[in-house]
């Protein structure tokens, strides 16, 4: 009865945990470019009472054993880096990536970030920025005398200015991808950072080798789905109780010991 006091209190935490992930997917239903986690689980270790395969005499073998598990926990949660539905808003700064990859984005401290977030903005330099003030990379500056801005769906910019009809080129956007994107460190503001468990950057231009292509004029919605996810949460409250339910029972269970022993 304590043992399963103990094992139920493992599942408690563990549904608590999954509510949280489950919320925080909803709180962001609406976030740009959000990728939508999941909770990983995994069971704790056992207690190996009669060894499976064990002699149960001089001619025969134990088929199963005796195994008593001890709960279960969180291992990691996990990015799902599906595309999300793509909006179109025409406005000539936000752009969007159909398909693998991120934009480059320059943090304070020098290191580079990597987003899906295309909510870009220009700077009193003329700088693209995003909503934080920090600069893309590679950088490009808007001239003052722009009359209207194109970027092509390989990340080609191009201004015309006013009373010049020939288009001039701006720059290009690059962009970066990794071999295992659910192992970049989600550090808030829509931005990821590189680890060891993403692999190193692959930088590379918009719609070659793989890399999705630039929609200007429309950004990246969240890809939580509410329907799953509300489905998910009746699941997750229902364990909850379900585990409160045992932590009730061997309650009752050492009472009537406690009071008839």
């Amino acid at each position: 009865m304590l043992n399963a006091l103990w094992v139920s209190k493992t599942g408690l935490e563990a549904q608590d945990l999954a509510l949280t992930t489950v919320s925080n997917n909803l709180a962001n239903v609406s976030t740009t470019g959000f990728k939508k986690d999941r909770a990983v689980f995994e069971d704790l270790l056992y207690q190996i009472q009669r060894q499976p395969g064990a002699n149960s005499s001089a001619d025969s073998r134990l088929p199963s054993g005796l195994q008593l598990g001890t709960g279960v926990r969180t291992a990691g949660t996990q990015k799902i880096f599906t595309t999300g539905s793509l909006q179109l808003t025409d406005q000539p700064l936000d752009m969007a990536i159909n398909g693998r990859g991120f934009f480059q984005i320059t943090m304070p401290d020098g290191t580079i970030g990597y987003t899906r977030d295309g909510t870009f903005h220009i700077n009193n330099e003329g700088v693209v920025v995003n909503v934080n003030g920090y600069p893309l990379e590679p950088q490009i500056t808007i001239p003052e005398q722009t009359n209207k801005l194109t970027v092509s769906k390989d990340g080609i910019v191009q201004a015309t200015l006013f009373g010049d009809p020939t288009p001039q080129e701006l720059g290009q956007i690059e962009t970066v991808d990794f071999i295992n994107p659910a192992g970049l460190q989600a550090v808030g503001g829509n931005v990821f950072y590189e680890t060891a468990a993403s692999g190193a950057p692959q930088v590379g231009v918009p719609n070659e080798e793989g890399f999705g292509t630039v929609e200007q004029g429309a950004l990246e919605n969240s890809n939580v789905e509410v329907v799953e996810e509300l489905v998910k949460m009746i699941t997750v409250q229902r364990s909850y109780e379900m585990n409160s339910k045992v932590v009730s029972a061997a309650d009752q269970m050492l009472q009537f010991l406690t009071q008839n022993v």
